[in-house]
Formats: structure tokens, C-alpha cells, sequence
């Protein structure tokens, strides 16, 4: 009896003592500091050194605003930036349309058809490729329009409506030349007021680009058949060989796409076409 009263005395001393140690340890607790953070010092200097850049800068900001000059040149030089800034959004379409880009890629597309692939080269790939040779054409026409009218254009030498007038003319002069005159033709018929049997060199261009793409298509789909030929050859006699063995269940176009890659590959056929492709505009 006398060992359990000693245990239990025991276990009453040490419940006992749990609330003095939670006590001792927060009295034990370091209270925090009554000053300012030091992220509240480091928000007070940024701020301070924020407003003394402001001050600053103000002369200078104030020595590069727009001159309001008067007589209304405010509004002109907005209706001008707008203008602007609505041609070089345009600026990819009106490179399609005014360059050789639309019969280079037409040919690929063709091309990549023939063979019998539908994703490879893929469609990235073709882009880039006829851009590339699209810039390799067009080298000349641009170095021209630079020179004509957007160097003296950026110097200050030429207002805009000139400096765009020149830049055109290169272009002009490239589209008349491949320009087909039944498209031509057909398209100023559709026009009232212009005469049918305008030349290319007199057509504006709202009838001039439109004329230069249609025969560009036309042009590009002339070749595609020429491509077309020797790979639907190959088909044909591939099909005829497995009539002949009797395998009329298996696919023709899966037997011969190796044998049109093998031909394609040996021919140098991307050489040759990209060959094609420049010399046609030579």
C-alpha cells in the first residue's frame, strides 16, 4: 500500500508540474521588437527613391512631349500615325500578294501531294522553305523599293505619299511582267470604266494585284501537273504489278510511296524544283 500511494503522489507531482513548465516557457518568450519591420524600411526607401527619379526625370520627359503646333497638325499627325500603323499591320498580306510567294508554296503544296504524304515536310517546313526562296526571287524588287522610296523616306527627304508612290513602282513592274492578259482583260471587263484592253503598265493596282495573283494560281497549277506526272506513273504501275499478282487487298498508294521516295530522292528532286522555281522569274 505504501509503494502505490508513492507512485500516485508521484504521478499528482508531475501533472502538477506541466502547467508551470508551459507557463516558464512563455515567460520564457523573447517579445518582439516595438520598431517597424525591416520590410516596411525597405518600402519607405523605395518609395522615397521612386519619387526623387520622377523628379528627376521630369525635365527631360517634358523636353520629349509631341510640339502641339497650331493650325490643327495634332489631328494630321494622328490620321497619319493611324494610317501607319493599318499598313504595317498589313504588311504580311501585301507581301503575299505582290511577290512570288503564292506560286512557290502552291508548287510545294503540290509537290508534297504527289508524292502521297500529307503531313510531311509539314506545313511550317513549306512556308519557311518558300518564303526563303520568295526573298532569294525577290532580292532585286526590294533592294530597288529600299533604295527608291523608304531610304529617302526615313532620311526625310521624300514625304510619304511619294516615297510610297516609288516604292510601288518595282513592285509594278514585276507584277506587270508576269501578269496574264486574259485575267487582266476579264478582270477590268467586270470594272465599269476602264477599258478592256488596258495594259499592265496602266492598270492601277487595285485590278494589277488581283490579275497578278489569279495568273500566278494559274501558273503554279500548269506546273503542279507537270510534277504530278511521273509520280502518277509510278501508282499506275505499281497498282497494274499487284493486279497481276493477285493482291488486289493491298493498297497501292502504301507500295508505291517508298518507290516514289527512292525516285524522288535519286532524282535530287528538291534541288531541281527549287532550281525551277528561281530560274522561272529569271
Amino acid at each position: 500500500m505504501s509503494a502505490r500511494r508513492a507512485l500516485r503522489s508521484a504521478a499528482a507531482a508531475g501533472q502538477g508540474d506541466r502547467p508551470v513548465r508551459r507557463c516558464s516557457r512563455r515567460r520564457g518568450r523573447v517579445p518582439l521588437s516595438s520598431g517597424p519591420a525591416p520590410w516596411r524600411r525597405l518600402a519607405r526607401l523605395g518609395g522615397w527613391a521612386a519619387l526623387t527619379l520622377l523628379v528627376l526625370a521630369a525635365p527631360a520627359a517634358a523636353q520629349q512631349g509631341i510640339p502641339l503646333d497650331p493650325g490643327g497638325s495634332l489631328a494630321a499627325r494622328s490620321v497619319q500615325l493611324l494610317l501607319l500603323v493599318t499598313v504595317l499591320s498589313l504588311v504580311p498580306g501585301l507581301a503575299v500578294m505582290v511577290t512570288c510567294f503564292p506560286f512557290v508554296v502552291t508548287v510545294l503544296s503540290i509537290l508534297r501531294q504527289g508524292l502521297g504524304l500529307q503531313q510531311a515536310p509539314p506545313n511550317m517546313l513549306l512556308v519557311s522553305l518558300a518564303l526563303f526562296l520568295t526573298w532569294f526571287i525577290m532580292e532585286p524588287t526590294l533592294s530597288a523599293a529600299w533604295e527608291a522610296g523608304v531610304r529617302p523616306f526615313i532620311d526625310g527627304t521624300l514625304p510619304l505619299e511619294t516615297a510610297f508612290a516609288r516604292a510601288v513602282e518595282p513592285f509594278r513592274a514585276f507584277m506587270a511582267a508576269r501578269v496574264d492578259g486574259d485575267s487582266l482583260a476579264g478582270l477590268a471587263a467586270l470594272r465599269p470604266g476602264l477599258d478592256p484592253a488596258i495594259t499592265p503598265d496602266q492598270a492601277p493596282l487595285s485590278l494589277l494585284v488581283p490579275s497578278f495573283l489569279l495568273s500566278e494560281m494559274e501558273r503554279a497549277f500548269q506546273v503542279g501537273f507537270l510534277i504530278f506526272l511521273p509520280f502518277l506513273i509510278i501508282d499506275l504501275v505499281v497498282a497494274a504489278v499487284l493486279m497481276s499478282m493477285g493482291m488486289m487487298m493491298v493498297p497501292p498508294a502504301i507500295v508505291a510511296l517508298p518507290f516514289k521516295l527512292a525516285f524522288f530522292v535519286v532524282a535530287d528532286g528538291w534541288t531541281l524544283v527549287a532550281e525551277s522555281l528561281v530560274r522561272s522569274y529569271g
